[in-house]
């Protein structure tokens, strides 16, 4: 098997398993507040709390609008997110790989 085939399974496997992990294993996210949420509840000041300026958007909250199942839309927005990353990802290694010099490649 060549390098380039090996890495190429390699990436696949990972690809469907962070796929897998995102939207199946959110389904069993837990639904109590982070850390942060507790404490300000216990001390008092959740109350001070702003929304964030993304609170509108289709992915706020680790949830997709439009999908009112709560376990399928923190899926969906896991997926998302996933493949997001991916793209971007992909993208920024694109651009700062290393390129052989032109008089190389002979």
């Amino acid at each position: 098997m060549s390098t380039r085939t090996s890495g190429t399974r390699f990436f696949v496997v990972a690809l469907l398993v962070s796929l897998l992990v995102a939207g199946v294993a959110s389904y069993y996210a837990s639904a109590h507040p982070d850390g942060l949420e507790h404490v300000a509840e216990q001390t008092g000041f959740i109350d001070s709390a702003e929304d964030s300026a993304t609170a509108d958007s289709p992915l706020a909250d680790y949830q997709t609008s439009g999908i009112d199942d709560a376990r399928l839309s923190g899926g969906v927005a896991g997926v998302i997110g996933v493949l997001v990353m991916l793209l971007l990802s992909t993208g920024l290694f694109w651009l700062i790989r290393r390129r052989e010099p032109a008089d190389s490649r002979d």
